[in-house]
């Protein structure tokens, strides 16, 4: 089978799970199905072979396990992967999450900068119209008020007014589309700057929210707000852990009946996903808390400099204060953008909370209470506290190389394999996560880093890397969450992270689709009597040196007057032939007729004509 028929194979059976779920009454995305695909065809325990074509019965066996581990509602493992198909399809890096809200801006902005710079304006209503369109437009694109406000529409005119007063329409509408649209946004920058300066000097400002002292407060308590929900989890982890290793030691014939052990570690590796995810949350709102205190220092600066530039002076040249109102603007803008960050950060916590439905409901207090009697909770600093002494000799191991974190100056730049987790742990324990510790030793086998809870961890595993990698990649099988949350995926090379699969479900559709762009976008600048060629000028020389010499005469009647040639082209008729299949043809006798007696007689006697038909028979010729 080609590529290109197992790649169709494959979205029809994708479509088909989903379809079939839908009918249950289950919305799953294709990203979703795509995944859960892939992870049953690597679990052994199905005894799908990847290496030969999948028959009719696989296919069905293939849809049938799919959407049944797509519809379990009691077990934590689908939650875990929905919670990072969630996270991975909305977040992305600060740069993308602005360009995204930038073009978002721009495409409500469009209708209105389309209607200014396309209007023709020519009577003095339409152009106090245009000239409303544009402060609203301003006002748009800052975001500093409300179009419909009277006052900040009266702030805003007198601003405007002040760089681009109404006599000036006239050459602004001979610009063109592109020279009016950066104009429009010049002034939107300057008449921004020069209403943060009159905020500033308590002479204005209608409209504008105090962005900096907003975000010294928001900042602050969306940190704090998402430090408590990962102290909740944390929590939920270290509960989790400690059960799994009683469990573990004690061995309870009931509790492996009930199949406690498995869906408590399925429920560890939901609180650990989550985790991760808002770990990454909190330091991109840390981020965000050093960009406001870099851009009110920048501010503040930028506030004192115009100060210095003003003073109480009547009229300053716009060539020294300008700019520093275009720095304002974009200041300001960037204070803007720290706003959207931190709502799409705080919204991103909101939507992560329903995927950790299923493991609180198998979970509650009072089985979790029972289950605690007479464990000791450990949280993971403790764990590290405990063996931070402890550390590798390298000495005792030959042909392995250890790494520690005061021997290297890139020690943090490293990317150790498991998200950090202990390797030893993850593959001998069946799945259990612990958090390892650099201070014991980083072992580096095959180009890839490896970290460890223990000592005695480190020892095993150093002795048999790769047996405790194969069993680790095993037990990722039977639990694909695991691909995503400890990053196994050039591990797994055809599960791809979730936001690559997207692209790769998405069909090509072809259609037939045109553009219209303005005729003569830029200003025509054709010199028509320019002529390249030396002899044509020559020859226009000698011909008007000539014309001095001559005396043109002529005469008009009325007849000729206004009159001109015309010409008219036809089609001539062509030449046409019918072929037939055979060529044949016919012979008749020729007819003819003999009349006597033409001549007459006698004067006194009549003429007698006789017709004798010599015309011969057919058969005679």
């Amino acid at each position: 089978m080609s590529y290109t028929q197992a790649e169709c194979v494959i979205k029809n059976i994708i479509r088909e799970i989903a379809q079939e779920c839908a009918d249950r009454g289950h919305s799953i995305s294709e990203t979703l199905v795509a995944f859960m695909v892939k992870a049953v065809v690597l679990d052994p325990r199905y005894e799908f072979n990847v290496d030969r074509t999948l028959t009719k019965t696989d296919v069905h066996k293939l849809i049938t396990t799919c959407v049944d581990r797509l519809l379990e509602t009691e077990r934590p493992s689908l939650d875990t992967i929905k919670m990072q198909v969630y996270f991975d399809m909305n977040y992305t890096s600060r740069a993308e999450f602005l360009a995204e809200h930038r073009c978002v801006l721009e495409s409500r902005l469009a209708p209105v900068c389309r209607e200014i710079t396309d209007s023709r304006a020519r009577t003095r209503d339409e152009l106090e119209y245009l000239y409303r369109k544009v402060v609203s437009y301003i006002l748009l694109h800052s975001g500093l008020g409300s179009p419909t406000d009277i006052s900040v529409v009266r702030e805003a005119t007198a601003a405007l007014q002040s760089v681009f007063p109404q006599t000036e329409l006239g050459t602004f509408l001979v610009l063109t589309k592109k020279d009016k649209e950066r104009q429009m946004n010049e002034l939107s920058m300057i008449v921004t700057g020069i209403r943060l300066f009159n905020k500033n000097c308590k002479k204005g400002g209608e409209g504008i929210d105090d962005l900096p002292a907003i975000l010294n407060e928001t900042v602050p308590a969306t940190k704090q707000n998402v430090e408590s929900e990962l102290q909740a989890t944390q929590q939920l982890i270290y509960h989790y852990t400690a059960i799994i290793e009683r469990l573990e030691k004690s061995r309870e014939q009931c509790y492996e009946e009930d199949g406690l052990h498995d869906k408590l570690k399925e429920a560890l590796f939901n609180v650990r996903q989550h985790e991760v995810f808002l770990r990454i949350i909190v330091a991109e709102i840390v981020t965000c808390a050093k960009q406001v205190e870099m851009l009110q220092h920048q501010l503040s600066k930028r506030m004192e400099d115009l100060n210095s530039v003003v003073k109480s002076k009547a009229a300053v040249p716009t060539a020294q204060v300008y700019p520093h109102f275009i720095a304002l603007s974009n200041l300001w803008t960037c204070f803007q953008d720290e706003m959207v960050l931190l709502s799409v950060f705080s919204n991103l916590v909101t939507n992560l909370v329903p995927y950790l439905g299923t493991h609180s409901r198998l979970f509650p207090d009072g089985v979790i209470g029972p289950l605690l009697e007479g464990v000791a909770v450990k949280t993971d600093t403790e764990r590290l506290i405990e063996v931070s002494a402890d550390r590798i000799n390298p000495s005792n191991f030959k042909n392995r190389e250890w790494i520690f974190p005061e021997s290297t100056l890139t020690y943090r730049q490293l990317i150790v394999q498991y998200r950090g987790f202990c390797a030893y742990t993850f593959a001998a324990r069946h799945g259990l996560l612990l958090r390892g510790n650099p201070d014991i030793g980083i072992l580096k086998h095959q180009e890839k880093y490896y970290s460890f809870s223990s000592k005695e961890a480190a020892s095993a595993f150093a002795q048999k890397p790769d047996y405790y990698i194969a069993m680790a990649a095993e037990e990722a099988k039977q639990s694909p969450e695991l691909i995503q949350l400890l990053e196994l995926h050039q591990q797994f090379s055809s599960v791809t992270p979730y936001a690559q699969a997207e692209k790769c479900l998405q069909s090509i559709v072809k259609r037939d689709n045109s553009t219209q762009t303005d005729t003569h976008i830029l200003e025509p600048n054709i010199v028509q009597s320019y002529e390249w060629n030396e002899w044509e000028l020559r020859r226009k020389a000698m011909k008007l040196a000539n014309l001095r010499q001559k005396v043109t005469r002529y005469m008009q009647t009325n007849l000729s007057h206004m009159r001109r040639d015309n010409a008219s082209q036809v089609y001539l008729p062509k030449n046409k032939a019918v072929q037939t299949k055979r060529e044949n043809s016919s012979n008749v006798p020729r007819p003819q007729v003999f009349y006597a007696g033409l001549r007459g007689g006698k004067i006194t006697e009549p003429t007698h004509v006789i017709k004798f038909n010599l015309t011969r028979a057919i058969d005679e010729t």
